[in-house]
């Protein structure tokens, strides 16, 4: 019989593995702490949704909605679905579906997978992960503003540093109508010049052209009409007030007009937090007000604002950053000499373990052959992390005693406890946390 084939991965679809993934277990600790202070409660939508979901909500004409989407038929019922692409279109269905916001608005955070079919590279894959916070049933720039500075305390919190904040405003339907209509008739007077994808989007979604990475392009859209001159008193309005509150808690910004961000939901105001860091993939943050996305899926009108970050960028920016994440290490390791100690051995770091102790046992190498030699162990025991190791000795075990054995101060201290009265000094075995 021939050996079955080793399966791999998806492309772009990656495995997080100890250690690393105690950096993501970090992240999303002081994630949830942050956002408990800022009153944003946790959601968790399904990974999979309604494709119309995602084709209504991002708009047909988008890079997500052509090219990128994981999508599917249902072979049971025949529905179609997709894979979310990203997360605030599911959110918006749920609050429309469980008519969360009949009593009022509501802060929200997730966090979780996104699926995209892109060229893999660093930072961005093919199933990335998001967080991000939503308030939705809240009109006023105080919260544009409060999601903002939400971002902008998680960096603190994190210890990022050299992340820019880029702000614009897309302001209301009729305002873009007016300027597409202008940058329509630019554009067509340079057709030319433009090279397929725009000549593409150039009657359908003109504004994404304006976002184009093409660097033949660039003067072209520099002197293109900027959406900021076509916005009324009340847009205007509503942007000089996110810049005020900003100004007083002291965080820097710039207006970049030519900022669209990639879904067509946005309105008023759009921001992203980029870095100089990542190469040409410098967003690690981004998210605006979607007013209209909510009646837009069938749900009954209601104002919204939120932003989404990209894990992997975030995480990627630390590490490039020289920033030092604390290890997951365990208290103590058990060293267990013989077999016939293990009853013993185990009923302690399990009373140890109702104590709030993090303990790490040792287990045998190979079967049948014992618990391996104390070298072997103890070595195991450094390369752990542990603060201190237990050693489960028979001569100690006869006397109702457990050696410990200092591990991280250099003095290799060693000293007997009771076993009947480990409440008395599992305290002194935990790491400061």
């Amino acid at each position: 019989m021939s050996k079955p084939e080793k399966l791999t991965a998806v492309k772009g679809m990656n495995d997080i593995l100890p250690p690393d993934s105690a950096r993501w277990e970090w992240l999303e600790s002081k994630v949830r702490a942050l956002m408990e202070r800022y009153a944003y409660r946790n959601i968790r939508t399904p990974i999979v949704e309604p494709t119309p979901l995602f084709v209504r909500g991002l708009g047909e004409v988008t890079d997500i909605v052509e090219k990128e989407m994981y999508s599917f038929e249902d072979r049971l019922n025949g529905e179609q679905l997709t894979l979310r692409p990203e997360a605030t279109a599911g959110v918006v269905r749920a609050v429309a579906e469980h008519s969360m916001l009949y009593d009022g608005g509501k802060r929200l955070y997730y966090m979780g997978p996104m699926f995209r079919h892109e060229r893999p590279q660093r930072g961005r894959y093919r199933q990335f992960h998001q967080i991000g916070a939503e308030a939705l049933g809240f009109p006023g720039a105080e919260l544009d503003a409060e999601l903002i500075l939400l971002a902008h305390a998680l960096w603190k919190e994190l210890g990022l540093q050299n992340v820019r904040l880029e702000l614009n405003s897309l302001g209301q339907p009729d305002e873009r109508k007016a300027h597409r209509t202008a940058l329509i008739a630019y554009l067509e007077h340079h057709v030319d010049a433009l090279d397929e994808e725009a000549r593409r989007r150039l009657h359908s979604n003109p504004l994404r052209i304006l976002d184009t990475k093409n660097p033949a392009l660039q003067s072209i859209v520099e002197a293109a009409p900027r959406l900021i001159d076509f916005l009324g008193e009340a847009s205007l309005r509503h942007l000089e007030v996110v810049k005020a509150i900003l100004d007083a808690n002291g965080v820097s910004w710039r207006v970049n007009p030519r900022l669209v961000r990639g879904m067509d939901y946005y309105n008023l105001t759009v921001f992203e937090f980029v870095t100089d860091q990542l190469g040409s993939q410098g967003a690690i943050c981004g998210g605006g007000r979607y007013d209209y996305l909510i009646e837009q899926i069938g749900g009954k009108a209601a104002p919204a604002v939120g932003w989404a970050l990209g894990v992997e960028r975030v995480l990627e920016l630390l590490k490039e950053q020289g920033s030092v994440i604390p290890p997951v290490t365990p208290d103590v390791y058990a060293v267990i000499p013989d077999v016939s100690a293990l009853p013993v051995a185990i009923a302690t770091l399990e009373g140890l373990r109702v104590h709030g102790v993090s303990v790490q046992m040792h287990g045998a190498p190979a079967a049948g052959e014992g618990m391996g030699s104390m070298k072997s162990q103890f070595k195991k025991a450094d390369a752990s992390g542990a603060r201190h190791a237990l050693v489960f000795g028979s001569d100690e075990l006869v006397r109702g005693m457990v050696l410990c054995k200092s591990l991280r101060d250099g003095s290799g201290l060693q000293t007997e406890h009771r076993l009947d009265n480990l409440s008395e000094w599992a305290s002194t075995l935990q790491f400061s946390r």
